[in-house]
């Protein structure tokens, strides 16, 4: 069945980077549009950033503009998040779903959730 693991999670400086990374298995990785969702201590699931199933088009909220890259490697079957210039207000459990193929702003798979921790 459709498994998405993600890696790279961990604990970063702020001004520092990281970069996450969701192995998908399992279906036409091609054929859906993927997103990164977190949820930081205490609050609900924040929208990040969402890519095409063709790579044609990405979006992302407005906290993370123009820091945050979102991509996606075919061959790899692979979903990444290069994150720059971090935040503290950028810790959360960073997600990784599979975006359904009717309305772009739900999701019926999920990552198992990678901590990231922005702190001095």
């Amino acid at each position: 069945e459709v498994q998405l693991v993600e890696s790279g999670g961990g604990l970063v400086q702020p001004g520092g980077s990281l970069r996450l990374s969701c192995a998908a298995s399992e279906f036409t990785f091609s054929a859906y549009a993927m997103s990164w969702v977190r949820q930081a201590p205490g609050k609900g699931l924040e929208w990040v950033s969402t890519i095409s199933n063709g790579a044609t088009s990405t979006s992302y909220a407005d906290s993370v503009k123009g820091r945050f890259t979102i991509s996606r490697d075919y061959a790899k079957n692979t979903l990444s998040l290069q994150m720059n210039s971090l935040k503290p207000e950028d810790t959360a459990v960073y997600y990784c779903a599979r975006n359904t193929l009717t309305w772009g702003g739900t999701y019926d798979y999920w990552g198992q959730g990678t901590q990231v921790t922005v702190s001095s």
